[in-house]
This record gives C-alpha cells, structure tokens and sequence, in this order.
C-alpha cells in the first residue's frame, strides 16, 4: 500500500463496510479492477477524520456504513470503459434508470479524475446501533438521479432530515459534501490534492 494510506477499519474499531465495487453489487455489475478485497482504503487524515465522525454518531445512536473510499485510477477506467459499452439493461433499472449509461460522467455521477483517487474521499450511510438497520434516505448508493441530489424534491421529510443528520457529522468532522450524492464526502484539508493513486485495493 502506498505511503500515508491505510485500511480504514484499522482505525474505526467496530465500523461497518461493504467496498461495492470489490462486488458484483454495483452499476457495473461484477466486481471493478483494482479492488481485489472487500475492505476500504484511505489516507490516514481521511480515517482520523472518520474517527471524529464515527464519534459524533456514535453519540446520537448511529453507526457508519462505509461503501467506498479510496478508487484505484485504473477503477476509473474501468468506469469509462463500461459506460461506452452498448446497454445490456442488467443494472439500468436499479442505478440509472433515467438517463444513458453514455451521460453519467457529463452529469457528475462518475468523474474522469474521481476524488476517491487522491485517497481522501468516502461515500457512507448511516444505520441505527441498536437495530442495525439501515437510516432511510430516500434512495440508495450510486443511484444516478435528482433524486440523490442534496436538497433533492419528492423524498419524505424524514429522509431528507436524515440525510441533513449525515451532513451535519461530516461537515462537524472535517468534510465537504457533494451536492449530487448524498453519501459523498471529501476531506477539507486533503494531504494529496493533486495526486492521483492507482495503486490495487489488495
């Protein structure tokens, strides 16, 4: 691994995640180069940071479901590569199912040059500590749609108070959002602002 970076989950004891695209559960549907195992990668910054986030649900009865952090650069290209793919409708309708598969990265869903490259990006949800469920936000991870847009209409009060709940942690510790997807975040004070990683998830 390169250095300054580290699994996660070494330092978050008892965090939960699911690395989708180390996965066939994702809008690629099989599992994305450069994530060879199902763990997440980031800086050290990126993990304190989520450290003070893991806290600050923690005492509002919350817990952190990561899905994504550091995105090997090849991970990206495998990206472009299946989005000039002609249409085979096997993820459509659960991921992107009002726009072409062609119009993701003009749309802001999937960048050329993604902020999970320089290791300080994460996309997380949250669920309830002592059900384990999962928080209702109104849609689900990498959904490609208005509808996963900060501020987004025509998702309950409650799912839009949650998704302010998720804002409020990470902005508290150290993170900007993304106004596109909810569960996107990046670090203020990234250590590699202009680095873009491809080393493997291993």
């Amino acid at each position: 691994m390169e250095k300054g970076f580290v699994f996660v989950d070494e330092i978050l004891h008892g965090v939960r995640w699911d690395a989708k695209y180390a996965t066939w559960d994702n809008f690629t549907g099989k599992p994305v180069d450069g994530y060879e195992v199902n763990r997440i990668v980031g800086t050290l910054a990126l993990a304190l940071a989520l450290l003070e986030a893991q806290k600050q649900a923690e005492a509002l009865g919350y817990g952190l479901l990561l899905l994504d952090g550091y995105r090997p650069k090849r991970a990206v290209d495998c990206f472009l590569h299946w989005s000039e793919q002609p249409e085979d409708n096997l993820t459509k309708e659960r991921y992107y199912p009002n726009i072409e598969r062609t119009e993701m990265f003009a749309k802001g869903y999937i960048a050329s040059q993604s902020s999970h490259s320089r290791g300080s990006a994460i996309d997380l949800t949250l669920y309830h500590l002592d059900t384990g469920e999962l928080v209702s936000m109104g849609g689900s991870f990498d959904f490609m749609d208005e509808r996963s847009h900060h501020g987004a209409k025509g998702i309950a009060s409650m799912e839009a108070q949650n998704r302010r709940l998720l804002r409020s942690i990470m902005e508290n510790s150290g993170f900007e959002p993304y106004s596109f997807e909810w569960w996107h975040y990046v670090l203020r004070d990234e250590p590699y602002p202009n680095s873009y990683f491809d080393f493997p998830v291993l």
